[in-house]
Parts: structure tokens; sequence; C-alpha cells
């Protein structure tokens, strides 16, 4: 693949459906060879958004960007803990553990403040973007950083881009944001950034913290004193599939959404949630993620007069998963959704094998009919996946002015 260079014209009147933020840069953001959050999993997914012609779509416009600066970072991040972040880069050996850095999930590598700034930068652009009218929606499947915290990096999560695009958007005049967190992992550091914020609702949908990583996320997880309900978590038990995983994001997360009304949609996609994924123990298909993100992207146009920012996050299977549910993404976002029967390039193919000595899929699709039945169907007390739904719905509907049984 040639190095995509992203168009960067003079704004016109007209905005675009969205923006796409890519640029080989972002690969830079390598925690080393044996890491799980693997760069590769950047290119390939850039590869084929190309090899299918959605980078060329009419309305989408691919950009780069340039690293977030100090003050950016500090509207997130404690002034402190960025200046541990450069020193690391500029040396690792200067890696303090006290700020989650030179760990097994966090190990610093030269340039490690510049690549993860950049990621902030890209995601804020596009927050700015949406809020200015510039573009109905942006997609940085580089970003969904959700785990960095204000003072310490966390789980492969150096800085919060999604923190920071939020705030840039509040700044810039938006007054209510949600943020829906559909990755494996609990989205504990953007939810830490707005737990006493009542202008920011922060919804979590991921595997239990009884069974992985971060170990939170519970239902009696509701916010501040100054924002109570302005956090809502929904813990699932492992190997929750494609039926349960979609049952859930939809008993929950569209009521909450409509019910808080806000000004911008933002979306954490992370595809961990997979069943081939290393990391994780849900049982999620391609099929499901692409639903779900469809179902974002109406929800958005519902709920938030169409301005939908979409993130990418975790995701560990790299070639099998994690660039076919994000090419599904960009076309979702281009608003011209691809059929899941679409064959993948010989191309993308062919690079896979060479690089990789192994076969990639097909086409985009696991073959999975992705259906549930909604929440009105009827509660089943027996079923693990219904009474966690309950117990969230029971815990954080009624301070949204919801009925936990009926809306």
């Amino acid at each position: 693949m040639s190095d995509h260079h992203p168009e960067r014209r003079e704004e016109s009147e007209e905005s675009d459906v969205v923006q796409v933020v890519w640029d080989q840069a972002f690969t830079g953001y390598d925690f080393g060879r044996w890491h799980p959050m693997a760069p590769v999993r950047l290119d390939l997914t850039a590869r084929l958004c190309e090899q299918l012609g959605l980078f060329e779509r009419p309305g989408v416009r691919v950009v780069g960007a340039e690293p977030a600066d100090d003050e950016l970072l500090a509207t997130v991040h404690d002034r402190a803990y960025v200046e541990a972040v450069k020193a690391a880069s500029a040396d690792p050996r200067q890696a303090q553990a006290v700020f989650g850095l030179g760990t097994e999930d966090d190990p610093a590598f030269p340039g490690m403040h510049e690549a993860a700034a950049r990621i902030v930068g890209g995601s804020v652009d596009l927050g700015r973007a949406l809020v200015a009218g510039r573009a109905q929606h942006g997609v940085n499947f580089c970003g969904g950083m959700h785990h960095a915290k204000p003072g310490c990096a966390s789980g492969f999560c150096v800085y919060n881009d999604a923190a920071a695009a939020i705030v840039a958007m509040l700044r810039d005049g938006a007054e209510r944001i949600v943020y829906v967190d559909l990755d494996c992992h609990h989205g504990d550091g953007t939810e830490a950034v707005f737990w006493d914020d009542p202008r920011v609702l922060t919804v979590s949908v991921h595997e239990s913290g009884t069974t992985l990583f971060p170990g939170t996320g519970f239902a009696d997880e509701l916010g501040g004193p100054r924002a109570l309900g302005g956090a809502v978590n929904l813990a699932l038990p492992a190997r929750t599939g494609d039926a349960g995983w979609l049952r859930a994001v939809h008993a929950v997360v569209p009521q909450l959404v409509r019910s808080f009304a806000p000004d911008v949609l933002v979306t954490q996609h992370g595809c961990d949630t997979h069943a081939l994924d290393p990391l994780g123990h849900l049982q999620v298909s391609v099929d499901a993620q692409r639903v779900a993100a469809a179902s974002m992207h109406a929800l958005a146009h519902e709920a938030a007069a169409g301005r939908w920012l979409a993130l990418g996050g975790g995701g560990y299977e790299v070639v099998d998963v994690v660039p076919r549910t994000w090419a599904h993404l960009v076309a979702e976002a281009s608003q011209q959704p691809l059929d899941p029967s679409t064959p993948l390039p010989a191309a993308w193919r062919e690079h896979v094998r060479a690089t990789f000595g192994r076969d990639a899929p097909s086409a985009m699709t696991d073959g999975e009919p992705a259906t549930f039945a909604g929440w009105e169907s009827g509660y089943d007390p027996d079923d693990a996946v219904d009474r966690a739904i309950l117990a969230t719905r029971r815990a954080a509907f009624p301070l949204h002015g919801l009925d936990p049984d009926f809306d």
C-alpha cells in the first residue's frame, strides 16, 4: 500500500458526511513486537478501507492530525503526568511506574508522547468539526483509548482521546454529550474524567470485572454527587454471545440516550468483544458488531441531530476481526453500509498471506444472523444476561426518569 496522504483542501461551506482520521504516522503508537496492541491492526484496517473504496466515497474526507499540544492534553491529564510521559518518551529508562509507565501493559517506547498525542489530536479535530458543522460524522479507528486516566496510563492507553474530544466539544458550545462504550473492557478512564460532570453521560456495556480487567464497571457505579446517574454500567457474564450482547446494548443504550438528549453522541467500538479475541471472554461476531454500529448511527440521527463521533478501541485479533469490524464502521458512517457478503479484496488477502503466512477471511461476515429479542419480549430471571440488564436498569433508569420495567 502506498502511504495515504490525507487531503488538505481548504474548508468549503458544504460539510462532509464523514471525516475519517488516518495517516501512516498513527502506526507509531507501538509498544513493541510482542505487545497485543499491534499497530499493524491499524494498517490492515486502512488498507482494507482503501481497497474497498471506502476512502474515495462521495462525502468522505480522510484527514491527518498533528499531536495535541500540552495545553490541550492538560484539559484532561495532570501536567505532571504529561511531563512524565514526555520524559519516558525521550528516554524509556525514565519511565515511572507511579504514572503507569514502564509496566507490562504500558511499556515506554521512544516517541510515545508524540504518538499518543497524535491520537488525541485526531479525535479532538473530529469533535470540533462536528460542533462547527464541518462534518456530520467523524471516525477515528486509531482512537478510543478509554483506560487512560488524568494521572496515569492504563490498559495500553497513554492519553485519553475520547475524554479530550468531549471536553473540546463542551468548550466549543456543546451542552450535553453521551459517551457509549462497547469495548469488552469497562471504559473506566473516560468515566473517571466525567464522574461528577452532569453535562456528560457515560454508558459502558462490557464483560464483567469479575472476569476481566480492569475489575470495575458494576451496576452500582453511578457517578458523583453532582452527577448521580451520569455513569451507567452493564457488566455482562463471560461467554455472552451475539443475541445476549445485542439484547443488552438495546435494552439500555437507546433509552438513556433519548432521555439525555445530547448534542453529540460519542461511541467507542472496541472489537475485543469478538469470540476470537485473545484477551476477552465474550463471544460476539463481526456481524453483531456491525449491527451495533448501525444502531449507534441511527441513534445519533434520532437523538443528537446526526452528530456522531465513532472511535476504535481494543481489538487484538488483528487479521480476522479488527479490519473487518472497523471497515464496517467507516462504511456505516459514510451512510452506505457494506453488505455482509461483500468479498474481501484479493489484494488485501494476498497482503495478509504474504505478511502473516496465513489465510484471511473471504468475506465481510462471520455468517451469523446477529438477531436478538428486544427487552419488551420479557425478562427471564434464569438468564444471567437478563439479570445483568435488569440490575443496570433498576440502578440507573430511575435517575433519568425512566421506568426500569417498562421503558
